[in-house]
């Protein structure tokens, strides 16, 4: 049996991974997109490293566009079989790659302006809207906890991995002719004081594990002094300054955490009597999604739906979704929250509402996840002076703040307890993905210390014999 990375090595992004059996029989373990790679992201979308046409299943750990953004471009380039998901992550995919389908033909449609002004060839969207309905038709859901035979001798299970709703940990036991494999594909590991979701579950001992790598240098602050911290930086802005609180945040988790704790913070009378705004379609959709999968909540915030039974919604809590009203936004002089994908800030309407703003010392930008290197939410953090977008540059007089305890990803000491209920000794390779070449050696010793001893950083690209 092999296992080839053709994605997330040595990156965060793009996770593809490809399980090869002995009598050829493949399992790709999602399909995602890379992003955040700039001029480099595009080629990477359309090189896939094998052939679309000889993949017989798909088990897809979640719906972030990193993990699932190429599953209708597989489907366009020849793929054929199963695709195995949650039924969250189904209905997440539903619209979240349509979404996607949207940007790209979006941004080919201005790209292509400007190359045919330059007299350049055309280029095409990676996918379409049509690939997007043809890949929902392969989909088969799979509840959390439950046996499935995808094929004689392959049996899945999916288990809690609390990172968004419907976020699965993947375990595959496989009997290839003689040989027994117990593989486990932890996708994203969630954090263990979620506001909204279970904790990440415990699983079967494995023979190897695929694991995630991306907070695995750091230790996150405590989550529950983050609804606190957050009321300082809504009052430090909107009411002291009396600016603009503006907030990326990825559609699909993110936004609906920062949305339930202002929601709580205004239950209990601490919230400032100010406008709030969800200014996103994707984000307003995703949180209709949330709202149907109560099944995936813990049983905190299942308590305080019995007093409050609508956790993402509050007087003064607008959800956005016509353009001109987005635009609106920017004419408003009064102080208010405006939270808006993309996460890190490179794509989406908050890129136009930090270009209306960023040099307004009023206004506040509060980062509150991971963003990659090129992004503009990564030039924010590090203090640049100056930042262009669309074209313009534009100086930084905003005040920009960084909350990690809103990270989704486990930071080492959680990772560490995710893996607890492994015996090490047992485990014969562990394979890291889905990690920065700074972070990966650090992740790396932590799991030597804790008695992993076979730990393997694959590049792109490469495959590997198990035995």
């Amino acid at each position: 049996m092999k296992i080839a990375f053709h994605g997330a090595a040595q990156t965060v992004t793009g996770s593809k991974h490809l399980i090869t059996l002995e009598d050829g029989r493949t399992i790709l373990l999602d399909c995602g997109m890379f992003q955040g790679h700039g001029v480099d992201a595009d080629k990477l979308n359309r090189t896939w490293g094998f052939d679309p046409n000889k993949i017989d299943y798909l088990v897809l750990s979640h719906a972030h566009i990193d993990h699932s953004g190429l599953i209708p471009k597989l489907v366009k380039d020849g793929f054929r079989g199963k695709i195995f998901a949650t039924p969250a992550t189904y209905d997440l995919c539903e619209i979240m790659l349509e979404d996607s389908a949207h940007i790209q033909e979006y941004d080919v449609f201005f790209l292509n302006k400007r190359r045919k002004k330059q007299g350049k060839p055309l280029l095409e969207p990676i996918y379409g809207k049509e690939h997007v309905q043809e890949a929902l038709d392969k989909f088969y859901t799979v509840k959390y906890d439950t046996t499935h035979e995808i094929d004689k001798g392959i049996e899945l299970i999916f288990t809690d991995a609390g990172h968004i709703l419907g976020s699965a940990a993947v375990h595959l036991d496989i009997q290839d002719f003689s040989k027994h494999y117990k593989i486990t594909f932890t996708g994203d590991i969630g954090r263990y004081n979620n506001k909204i979701l279970r904790t990440p579950s415990k699983f079967r001992q494995a023979d190897y594990i695929i694991c995630e790598s991306t907070d695995g240098d750091m230790l996150h602050e405590e989550t529950t002094l983050s609804e606190a911290r957050l009321l300082q930086v809504v009052q430090h802005t909107c009411v002291v300054k009396k600016g603009k609180l503006i907030i990326p945040a990825f559609s699909v988790g993110r936004t609906q955490e920062i949305v339930n704790m202002l929601n709580n913070l205004e239950f209990e009378g601490k919230l400032p009597r100010i406008k709030a705004y969800v200014d996103s379609p994707l984000s307003t959709d995703a949180t209709g999604i949330y709202r149907k999968h109560k099944d995936c909540f813990n049983e905190a915030i299942k308590d305080i739906m019995q007093l409050d039974p609508t956790p993402f919604g509050f007087k003064n809590l607008n959800y956005i979704q016509d353009v001109e009203e987005s635009k609106q936004l920017n004419f408003r002089e009064e102080p208010c929250i405006i939270i808006s994908a993309s996460g890190m800030a490179n794509a989406g309407r908050v890129k136009h509402h930090i270009a209306n703003n960023i040099s307004n010392p009023k206004t506040t930008v509060l980062i509150v996840g991971w963003c990659s290197p090129n992004s503009l939410g990564r030039k924010l953090l590090r203090g640049d002076k100056e930042v262009r977008i669309f074209g313009e540059t534009y100086p930084v007089n905003a005040e920009v703040i960084v909350m990690n305890e809103f990270s989704a990803h486990g930071d080492y000491n959680e990772m560490l307890k995710f893996l607890s209920s492994q015996n090490p000794t047992q485990v014969k390779q562990v394979f890291l993905v889905h990690g920065d070449d700074d972070v990966l050696p650090q992740w790396k010793a932590k799991l030597k210390t804790a008695g992993f001893n076979n730990v393997v950083v694959p590049q792109l690209h490469e495959s590997f014999d198990i035995k």
